[in-house]
């Protein structure tokens, strides 16, 4: 009988393990496609921003991000530079990156 708790025991760590080894790599990947989105969306503000697309720089963000699933939750622009906050649900919790964008000094 001490032979089957222990395998059970042993399973039931395993498992534990597994599924929390998946979470934090699930939750990795949400936040490098996050960076993307927070990346892409500070290209549209600032390209709206020098004037290469129309439209104003922030809804031009809010756009981009939505269309990936993600929100902004911050968007400065300070002259044609745009710094864009995005934020993602990532199962209970919330997921967060920042981006910049601007012409080369």
């Amino acid at each position: 009988m001490a032979g089957v708790a222990l395998v059970i025991g042993a399973l039931a760590v395993t498992a534990t393990l597994a599924v929390g080894c998946a979470a934090a790599g699930a939750a990795s990947v949400r936040a490098v496609r996050l960076a993307a989105v927070a990346d892409a969306a500070a290209l549209a503000a600032a390209d709206a921003a020098t004037g290469a697309i129309g439209g104003a720089p922030c809804p031009r963000a809010a756009d981009v991000a939505a269309r990936a699933g993600a929100t902004v939750e911050d968007c400065v622009v300070d002259g044609v530079v745009a710094t864009v906050v995005v934020g993602a649900a990532v199962g209970p919790f919330r997921a967060r990156a920042v981006a910049r964008a601007g012409p080369a000094p």
